[in-house]
């Protein structure tokens, strides 16, 4: 017959095991005070800004007038439109540039491999602003990159499509869109070169041995196990591009202005902040219900 020991343990073990427990919230306390202090309380503050109402001069005051947020989707509207138009564009475009690269990297670069992810991330060396201005050169009237387009006539589709003006694409819907491919290319190579460098080489031999295709193993095999990466890509495109305002500012013109102009400028020029903060919240949410929509018909919920 075996006895169990039931004789408590000592204060000084008690107290080392509670401290064990106690070890990884400790570990999680600065990243929470860091998003409470930066995120959190800012989005209060924003919150109750956007139910305020009064001048700068007479000075604002909260009223919960949630009016100004119908008011300000009414007004702004079109610019919203444009922005997950322009934002989705860029998306799409960086996924069709982006996914042959980081295949490339991930499965034919051999000895070159680090040389490539290097040049990957070498656009962020510079600042986001230099390389936005560069693009005026680049996409300047009667440049090489033009005089290249309208030979090949795609200036001809563009012009037909709205997003070019005759021979000029600087300060039009294509200049914008161009900047915003740019810059957020990174973003969507990155997360696809992960997830593409996991997949098990075995896997692709014994789709050849099963005599599929290279087309048919791409489809059922390489590109369903790239979906977290290209689903984590598309996400860290397309969100901060539909909010973007720089690339809209520098390369656009009064007609390409998005909704992340129409806040700065609400912000900054014209003071009316409960419009701005109403802007932002319409423009958070708008993308918060577009983003879960996409993660639930893209069925990766449990690898983002």
């Amino acid at each position: 017959m075996t006895l169990t020991d039931t004789t408590p343990a000592p204060p000084a073990a008690r107290t080392r095991s509670a401290r064990k427990r106690l070890v990884p919230y400790w570990l999680l306390l600065p990243g929470v005070l860091w998003l409470l202090v930066f995120f959190a309380l800012p989005m209060v503050y924003q919150a109750s800004t956007s139910v305020q109402t009064g001048t700068l001069e007479q000075g604002f005051r909260v009223t919960w007038h949630v009016a100004t947020y119908w008011e300000a989707l009414a007004e702004y509207w079109p610019q919203f439109v444009r922005s997950l138009v322009y934002a989705g564009t860029a998306t799409f475009l960086c996924l069709l540039l982006g996914y042959p690269l980081a295949y490339l990297i991930a499965f034919r670069a051999g000895r070159w491999r680090n040389l490539l992810l290097v040049l990957v991330v070498a656009p962020f060396f510079t600042s986001f602003l230099i390389r936005t201005l560069a693009w005026k050169t680049i996409l300047a009237d009667g440049g090489a990159l033009v005089g290249a387009l309208d030979a090949l006539h795609v200036l001809d589709v563009t012009n037909w499509l709205g997003w070019t003006q005759g021979d000029r694409v600087l300060a039009t819907p294509m200049a914008v869109v161009c900047g915003l491919t740019y810059n957020f290319l990174p973003f969507m190579i990155l997360p696809l070169y992960t997830s593409l460098e996991r997949i098990d080489g075995r896997l692709h031999e014994a789709a050849k041995d099963l005599y599929a295709s290279p087309a048919t193993t791409f489809r059922k095999v390489t590109f369903p196990l790239s979906m977290p990466g290209v689903v984590s890509g598309t996400l860290l495109t397309f969100i901060p591009a539909s909010g973007d305002y720089v690339n809209a500012e520098l390369l656009g013109s009064t007609d390409t202005k998005m909704v992340g102009n129409v806040i700065q400028s609400q912000f900054l020029r014209v003071l009316d902040y409960p419009t701005a903060a109403a802007l932002s919240f319409i423009l958070m949410a708008v993308v918060l219900l577009m983003v879960t929509v996409y993660i639930r018909r893209a069925g990766t919920e449990d690898l983002v």
